[in-house]
Formats: C-alpha cells, sequence, structure tokens
C-alpha cells in the first residue's frame, strides 16, 4: 500500500494558516500602542493550551523511536504549560471589562459563572490535569518496606 506524499510547502495547512494568524496579530500589535485586554489573552490561552495537547500527542508517539527528539518536546510541552499559566493569571489580574463588584479568580471548587472566564479557567484546570498525569508518577501499590 502506498501514500500519497505530500509536498513540504502544502503539509499542515491548518498549523500553516494559525502561524500566519499570529504573525499578523503581533503586527497589529506592535502598531497600536494599547495594553493587552483580557479578550486577547483568553486567545492566546486558547492557543498555547491548543499546542500544548499537540506538543504532548507529538511527544508520545516521537519518544520511542527517536527518544532525545522526544525528550527534547516532552520538555516543550512542559513549558507551554508553564505560558499558559502565565497568561491565565495575566487575564486574572486584569480588569473585567465591566467591574461586576466582586473579583473574578478561578476556584476550582467554584468556578465563575460565564465566558471568558469560566472558558479560560476549564482549559486552564484540564492542562493541568494533563501535565500532572504526565509527570507524577502512578502509585503501583504498596512499597516494599526500607531495610535498615
Amino acid at each position: 500500500m502506498t501514500h500519497a506524499h505530500t509536498p513540504v510547502g502544502d503539509a499542515h495547512p491548518y498549523l500553516r494558516a494559525a502561524t500566519a494568524g499570529i504573525r499578523h496579530h503581533a503586527r497589529q500589535a506592535a502598531r497600536t500602542s494599547g495594553p493587552a485586554d483580557r479578550v486577547h489573552l483568553d486567545v492566546l490561552h486558547s492557543h498555547l493550551t491548543g499546542l500544548h495537547l499537540l506538543m504532548d500527542r507529538l511527544a508520545d508517539t516521537t519518544r520511542p523511536q527517536h527518544p532525545a527528539a522526544g525528550r527534547h518536546m516532552a520538555s516543550a510541552h512542559l513549558r507551554l504549560w508553564q505560558a499558559a499559566t502565565s497568561v491565565h493569571d495575566a487575564f486574572h489580574t486584569l480588569p473585567a471589562a465591566e467591574h461586576t463588584g466582586s473579583d473574578q479568580v478561578c476556584r476550582p471548587d467554584g468556578l465563575p459563572e460565564g465566558p471568558p472566564v469560566l472558558t479560560i479557567c476549564q482549559r486552564q484546570l484540564a492542562s493541568g490535569h494533563a501535565i500532572r498525569r504526565k509527570t507524577t508518577p502512578a502509585d503501583h501499590g504498596p512499597r516494599p518496606a526500607r531495610t535498615a
């Protein structure tokens, strides 16, 4: 069975379009002199968590055949999560467009109501769960007793 060969220029068109969109937005942001707002941070957080998920899957599939490359990709996976966490924290430090009188913060026991606060917090909690699943050793039953 043969597979169709995709020319390099046509590989991953959606990733290329997303990258072009981010570059365009970065150029536009450089021309305007305004601080980031919650909408920008929400969209950037969405991109970072999407990249986080993609890098996680690519690292998992690359590591068996190419362990060194897989380790580098796993490191990038962790750094993407750290970047998303920082954007999430920045989102919560910016004032809301309309001040409701209560500080909207991310609380896992009682999430804020409505978008974009609920949306960014849900994404952050999901990516945090994924990174903990990858980096925290699983409990494989009782450990043998230590001898002196």
